[in-house]
Parts: structure tokens; sequence; C-alpha cells
């Protein structure tokens, strides 16, 4: 998320020693925690799995950078464990402190008696395969083919020592780099994953991309979703919190959007379109819009899938996508952005919000929760032809493919005036090339395209992508690269993009609504996710616990949840939604975890 999103709460400005030291014990708090999730999840699936042998309790505490004695195994796993969990491998960690270069000279020193500096070769394999827990004679040579041997072979300990840290902290970066990478790890995705996942969407909120879920009653019930060997340290002090969450299938209350009464035949109107977008990593890039309004005025807003006009007849993917929109009032800077309101009402596919808004800029942040635009795992046979060669050898375009042009012409003609601007196809380029086109270049594409009023015509358009097939004698491999981009399988089907479009009406002045980037919701998305949910939303205290609260918002066909944390640690809370019937999860897990930071908010 990105990881989460968090919103201190009450905290005061101050620069007392008392405070920075809270801070600073935050601070390391969050680092140990991430570096034990780091190296459980480089040999466990999920933070819900218990550690299940001794060889596995050794394996994950090597990852976590320590290198325990069989001693030290015996210590933690005795003949009455079963299993240990997430929140015992932490303790084990805590008490178990990985070994410094001091530490290890001076281990080497007692054997070096003469403080030359060096170990015989011969020395430290009878040492080794005779003393303390023996090694084998293959594992030593292992180790000492990757040892400084110097002439006469004997081991140079302190460059063995500053190879054994070395090597120590690559791994723990490894399995840091992977928790970072993988945007299913980063999420706090842990648990058992569900293939079969029934109708509905869900929607809790975490970053990058927060998510909302479908079906109207959401009971909260205490529960334990996993069974501990034996009491662990994290428990006993309250640091892990466990929750089952279950979506039933009761009506919730009317939310029903009427979008045109009589008086608002009068009104004046802007549109804009724009689109999410699936990144390799599971995250969801969309258009950010900022909104001009002249005067204060009452308003409808509304968002909804784009049923692009050339898709009729199709299969529309992106058509059963959920879209919100999250509406920030701008002040002096634009990261002081505050939440105004989000389309809570509902007509069908479409989302909107009534009201009214004092005059100056908005932000509009589109949000989708994420359960119907995810990787696909369906697998395409054979690959859509996109160009041919007539009669005389000429290339041209197939019929497939332009109907696909399109269908991507629509997308990014945001205004919708059936022409492409200098400013709309530059997010067209950066979102397929990562490069502008400036000025001068847009002077050589009106040499040789069909242009209006300095705009890209369809047919211009087409043009352009028949031209790079030409320079790249039929070669079809950079046009792939730009359907790719846009979300198109190699079916020539739009599977992990959703188009959209926005309208605004206002009831005494004239809105201006522009696309300004196209990026991920971030922070501020994720913010305004937490503080819609806690100001709209049921507040439910957790069982056992003072400052654990669960703010639930129900909303049409969906249910967001946001935990909030007022305590001054972190907490895990793991979630069981095993019982829900008739919901898709944008996580697609039934059973996961949560970390929640002090002070702060995220999504469940």
């Amino acid at each position: 998320m990105r990881e989460m999103a968090s919103t201190p709460g009450n905290q005061k400005t101050t620069h007392s020693e008392n405070s920075q030291g809270k801070k600073s014990h935050h601070a390391e708090e969050a680092t140990f925690y991430m570096n034990c999730r780091a190296a459980y999840l480089t040999v466990l699936k999920s933070s819900l799995e218990n550690i299940k042998s001794k060889d596995q309790l050794s394996l994950v505490l090597q990852q976590a950078g320590r290198n325990p004695s069989q001693k030290t195994i015996n210590k933690y796993w005795t003949s009455q464990t079963s299993s240990l969990n997430f929140d015992d491998f932490c303790a084990i960690l805590k008490k178990e402190k990985p070994a410094t270069k001091n530490e290890l000279l001076e281990a080497f020193g007692k054997i070096d008696t003469d403080k030359a500096g060096y170990i015989s070769h011969d020395e430290l394999c009878k040492i080794l395969t005779t003393r303390g827990d023996k090694m084998t004679w293959e594992e030593v040579t292992s180790i000492t083919k990757q040892a400084d041997f110097n002439c006469n072979g004997k081991l140079d300990y302190n460059k063995f020592c500053e190879l054994y840290l070395s090597i120590r902290e690559q791994c723990c970066k490894a399995a840091r780099d992977r928790l970072e990478i993988d945007p299913r790890l980063r999420q706090q995705h842990f648990g058992n994953q569900t293939e079969n996942v029934p109708e509905g969407i869900t929607l809790p909120v975490s970053k990058p991309s927060p998510r909302v879920s479908r079906k109207p009653d959401h009971k909260l019930a205490k529960g334990d979703s996993r069974a501990p060997s034996r009491p662990s340290s994290a428990q006993s002090s309250k640091a892990s919190s466990s929750t089952t969450v279950t979506v039933g299938a009761s009506s919730s209350r009317n939310t029903k959007l009427i979008i045109e009464p009589d008086t608002m035949k009068e009104w004046q109107c802007a549109q804009s379109r724009g689109c999410f977008y699936l990144e390799e990593n599971g995250e969801i890039i969309s258009h950010k819009y900022r909104l001009h309004l002249p005067q204060r005025s009452a308003l409808c807003i509304t968002i909804k899938p784009f049923s692009i006009p050339q898709a009729q007849g199709r299969s529309c993917h992106w058509l059963s996508v959920d879209t919100a929109l999250f509406i920030l009032k701008e002040n002096e800077t634009q990261e002081n952005l505050q939440l105004v309101s989000f389309t809570e009402l509902q007509n069908k596919e479409m989302f909107g919000w009534r009201g009214e808004l004092g005059a100056g800029v908005y932000w509009l942040l589109p949000f989708t929760t994420g359960c119907r635009l995810r990787k696909g795992k369906t697998q395409i046979t054979g690959e859509a032809k996109l160009v041919w060669r007539d009669e005389d050898g000429e290339l041209a375009l197939t019929k497939e493919f332009r109907a696909a042009l399109l269908d991507i012409f629509e997308t990014i003609d945001l205004d919708g005036n059936g022409l492409l601007s200098l400013e709309e196809y530059n997010f067209f380029e950066l979102r397929t090339s990562g490069e502008k086109c400036d000025q001068e270049a847009w002077a050589v594409c009106k040499e040789n395209f069909e242009m209006k009023k300095n705009e890209l015509t369809r047919q211009g358009f087409l043009d352009l992508n028949l031209m790079e097939a030409n320079d790249q004698d039929g070669d079809p491999w950079d046009l792939w690269v730009t359907l790719l981009s846009l979300g198109y399988n190699r079916a020539l089907e739009m599977t992990e993009a959703c188009p959209f479009v926005i309208d605004i009406c206002a009831e005494r002045c004239k809105p201006r609504i522009k696309a300004i980037s196209l990026e991920a919701g971030g922070s501020q998305l994720s913010r305004a996710l937490c503080r819609s949910v806690v100001n709209k939303g049921e507040a439910k205290g957790l069982d056992g616990s003072e400052n654990i609260f669960i703010h639930t918002y129900r909303s049409g066909s969906r249910i967001t949840s946001v935990i909030e944390n007022k305590s001054e640690n972190k907490v895990i809370i793991h979630v069981n939604n095993e019982q829900s019937k008739n919901c898709l999860n944008n996580r697609g897990l039934t059973v996961f975890a949560v970390e929640v930071a002090p002070k702060s908010m995220m999504g469940s």
C-alpha cells in the first residue's frame, strides 16, 4: 500500500525529549516487525501459517540474520511444542540478538591463542566437525571455499567475520526487498488463497489500491483464527488481536440516486473521461482531476464505467467494475487537501453525490476496489493478428486491431469531442512509452496525420499506429507493448483496464474539470477512504481492547471497514471471513492479518 493509509490522530506538536523518544521507539518497533515479517514470509506463505518443525524454525531464524545452535532451537522447541506462530517468532527474535563482529572475533580469539589473526584450515575443520553442533566435512569445505585463506592454508578470521556479516545483511535485505516488491505481501495479504470467490464486492482501505466490500450486512464477532501451540509473549501483552468479519445478505438502506430532477435540466454541466489501469504488481493507477467552481452552487457529481460506442455488442469486462469518486478541497497547497465527501449514492453501475460546494478548487480522486479489476488467470491460446499485407504488399491494420484502436481513442479522448489534444495524447504517451510529445513533435504529427483545430482525428490516430507498424516493417512487437500497457490481452480484449466517465452538473455556475495526472491513488486517497468511513460509519470497540475500534460503513452493495488503533503500540488484527456468503473480496482471501501502526488507521 504503500503500504497502509495512516492518519495520525490527536498528535500534539512538541519537541520534548519524551515525545522524540516515543517516536524513535515506534520507528524501531516498526523496523523490527518489518524485518520479522520479511524473514517469516521468505519461508512461509502467510503470517497466519505456523512453524511446524525444528528445521523450519531454524530456517526462519537464519532468514532473520540469526545463526541458531541446536541448543537454541531446543530451548524454543521442546517435546511439548507442536507449532509456533508469528507472534512466537517475534518474541524469539527479541531474545536472540544477532551476533556482533566483536562477539565473533572474541570467539575466534579463544582458538587463536597466539593472537596472530589467523587459524589454520586443519584446526578449523577439526573444531567444527568435533565440537558443539558438529558439522560434516562437506559442510566445512563449502564454508572454507568462500573464506579468505592465504597461501599457507590459514583463515584470516577478521575478513571471514566481515564476509559473514555482509552475507547476513544481504540475506535480510533480500527478504525485505521481496516484501517491498511483492504487492500481495506489501499489502499484508496474508492467509489462504480463495480460488472460487462468490459474487459481490468488498472494499478494505489500504495502499496502493484500497478496496471495498459488496453485500450489505457486516457483522463483527469475537473469534480467533488460529490455535497457538502455547501462549506467546506477544499475545499476553495484547500486541495481537483477532476478530471475525462476516458479510451477510440482509438489505441495506436505500441509497438510490435520482440523477435528473426537473430542476437539473437548466443546470450547467461538464464531463471528463478517464481510465483505471492495472499494473503488473497489482497496483491500480488512474487519472486525477481538478475541479474549479467560480461560485457557490448546488452540484450533482457522478462516476460510472464508460460504455464505449465501438464496443457495443462485444463482451465488455470493465462494465462490471465498481467505481467511486472522492471530493477533496484544495486549500493553500496541493498537499493540504481536506475531504469533503464521496459518491455514496448508487443507481445501478453509477455512483453519485448531491450537495453544495463553495467557490474554489477541488480535487476529484477516482477509486475502484480492485475486486473486478485484477490479474486474470485465463490462458490465451493464440494471438490476435494486428497487421496484414494487401495484394501490393502494403501493410494494413486488421479489422480487429482497428476496432481496438477506436476503443482506445474513445478512452483517451478525455473531453469527448472526437479529437485528441496534445494534452490528451500525452496521457496516452506517458502510459504507453513513458515519454511526452513536445510541441515540435506535435507539429510533425500535424504535417503527416489528419488533424482538426490542432487536434488529432480518429483517422489520424489510426494512421499514426499504421506508421509505427511500417517503421518496424510489420513487426507488431511495439504495437503489443502499447496494447498490453492499456490493459488489453493477446486476444485484443480489455481485461486489465476500466474506462470511466465523470459528469458534473452545477446549478449556478459553469464547472470546469481538468485531468491533472495519471498515477496511483497514494496517501491522499488512502487517508480520504479512512476518513470517509470514520466520519460516516458505525464504530465498535474490539472486545478486550479499549483502544482498538472497527469502523464499518454500508452503502448500497458495498461495505468498507477501517481499523483504528488509538494505542501507543502496534497491533496485529486477524480477520476471518470464512463465513461470508455471496461476497467478492478484493484481497482474494477469506483469512488474513493486518498490522496497524500506533495512532493510525487502516482497512481490514
